[in-house]
């Protein structure tokens, strides 16, 4: 007897369409809002941050769900799904509303069990939950951990330098800001539980680290006050 395949519960043609939506979605959630957008001017509230955001959170929700034994289908739509109200709904409830915008459309689109329906929104829902991981299931350890990761390391210099342009600080206040991000993520790292969450979060950390470094090396009268640990 041989060994059973499983099969995806979702198909590649049925992820981009997963996809499609949701950069539709969030596109006209910032183009309705009255007075020309809440905070449209600020990158963290574009829908072109929010989807690439939505789009790094998958990627790494994958990768640890697969390497780490959760369900891989239901973790990558629940990532894909996890912060869709973001720009409409107020923080407190985004993870709730964002619930009810996946149940709808995986409701009505395809021929997904119930189960795995309510699987995915149950990830969703809890995806903000703030207290230690190993209260909540695999699948949603693995998207809250890619939702921190994706936060920390490169990407979140990149996102802390930006926001100095919006600041109006010099590049003199680079090494302080970077350090802020490793803080950060150092902190914000210590909620990971599992091997493959910690082993990225270990080499992100290790990226800020070096550029901290590489910068105060070529901006000789840089502040060195501020020293990495750990």
């Amino acid at each position: 007897m041989g060994v059973e395949i499983k099969e995806s519960a979702v198909s590649d043609a049925e992820f981009e369409d997963m996809k499609r939506f949701v950069s539709d979605y969030l596109s006209a959630s910032v183009e309705n809002e009255d007075d020309g957008g809440r905070m449209r001017w600020y990158p963290w509230h574009s829908a072109e941050y929010r989807f690439n955001h939505i789009l790094n959170v998958v990627d790494l929700a994958t990768r640890i769900a697969d390497r780490e034994g959760a369900d891989v289908d239901v973790v990558r739509v629940a990532a894909l799904f996890h912060d869709i109200s973001k720009l409409e709904a107020d923080q407190e409830v985004h993870a709730e509303e964002g619930a009810r915008v996946a149940r709808e459309f995986l409701s009505t689109h395809g021929d997904y069990p119930e189960s795995f329906v309510d699987q995915v929104c149950q990830v969703v829902s809890d995806h903000s939950y703030q207290g230690p991981l190993t209260d909540v299931s695999l699948e949603t350890r693995c998207l809250i951990e890619a939702d921190i990761l994706d936060k920390i390391g490169a990407n979140g210099t990149a996102l802390m330098l930006l926001r100095m342009g919006y600041e109006a600080r010099t590049h003199m206040d680079a090494a302080e800001m970077v350090e802020r991000v490793f803080e950060r993520g150092r902190d914000a790292s210590a909620r990971l539980e599992t091997d493959t969450a910690q082993s990225f979060a270990h080499q992100r950390l290790k990226r800020v680290k070096w550029f901290r470094e590489w910068l105060e090396d070529e901006v000789p009268e840089m502040d060195h006050d501020g020293q990495f640990s750990g």
